[in-house]
């Protein structure tokens, strides 16, 4: 089998992306953009299909294309070294990010209950909290 044998529709198909997908990481250096020899297309090969998946796996990892570069870039006797700092860097943001959706559970909760205890014809306390200047906002 040739090492490049594939069209960018098929390389998106062996790798469960679309075709513009592949096109944009292409734009953003992310995917390398093969030679179009004379007369023909641009053909790709498995090193590409595996390098489409790293990127959607990271993706799925909460890794923005930024830090996607950066991880394609990481090589040598120190790749452990950064690619570990850069996933602790995202663990803290995950665990950030999971601490303002619990308080955002409570604040959710709250109103809901509030919403329930509203005698007729009195204002929505959610449409109340949500018409007030961003500063002033405190809810439960």
């Amino acid at each position: 089998m040739a090492t490049h044998v594939m069209t960018i529709s098929r390389l998106a198909a062996a790798a469960g992306v679309h075709v513009e997908t592949v096109r944009y990481y292409q734009r953003r250096g992310l995917l390398p953009e093969p030679e179009r020899p004379m007369g023909s297309v641009r053909r790709y090969g498995p090193n590409e299909v595996g390098r489409l998946q790293f990127i959607r796996r990271a993706q799925a990892m909460g890794f923005s294309l930024d830090e996607i570069a950066g991880l394609l870039e990481v090589k040598g006797q120190r790749a452990c070294e950064q690619t570990r700092r850069l996933t602790e860097q995202k663990l803290a943001e995950v665990r950030r990010r999971l601490d303002e959706l619990r308080q955002l559970e409570v604040d959710l909760e709250h109103l809901v209950e509030e919403c329930r205890h509203v005698v007729t014809g009195a204002p929505c306390p959610t449409l109340d909290l949500l018409a007030q200047p961003a500063e002033k906002k405190n809810i439960g």
